[in-house]
C-alpha cells in the first residue's frame, strides 16, 4: 500500500474517532450515526465474503466437475451462516436488543 492511501486511512480513521464526540453532544445523531456507519460496514463485509466464497466454489466446480454438487452444497450452507450473521450484526447495530429484553 502507498503512502498515500496509508494517509487517507489513518486520516479517515482520525475523523470518525474525532467526530464520535461531537456527534454525542445531539443526544440520538450519534446512535444514529454509529449505526448507519455499522450497518453500511455489515453489508460491505458480508458481501464481500459471499462473493469471495461463491468466487472459490466456481473456480473449484470449474477444475473438479464431479465434485459440483458437494461444492455447491457447501457453498449454500456457508452462504446461509453469513447471511445469518449479517442480520444479527443488522440487528445489533440498530441499537435494538436481539434477545428482547
Amino acid at each position: 500500500m502507498n503512502k498515500l492511501a496509508k494517509l487517507a486511512m489513518w486520516s479517515l480513521g482520525a475523523l470518525l474517532i474525532m467526530a464520535t464526540p461531537a456527534l454525542a453532544q445531539d443526544g440520538g445523531t450519534a446512535v444514529s450515526f454509529s449505526g448507519a456507519f455499522g450497518a453500511g460496514l455489515v453489508t460491505i463485509g458480508a458481501a464481500a465474503g459471499i462473493g469471495k466464497l461463491a468466487s472459490a466454489a466456481f473456480e473449484s466446480m470449474a477444475r473438479q466437475p464431479e465434485k459440483a454438487k458437494d461444492i455447491q452444497i457447501a457453498m449454500i450452507i456457508a452462504a446461509a451462516l453469513i447471511e445469518g450473521f449479517t442480520f444479527f450484526a443488522l440487528v445489533v447495530c440498530q441499537g435494538q436488543n436481539p434477545f428482547g429484553g
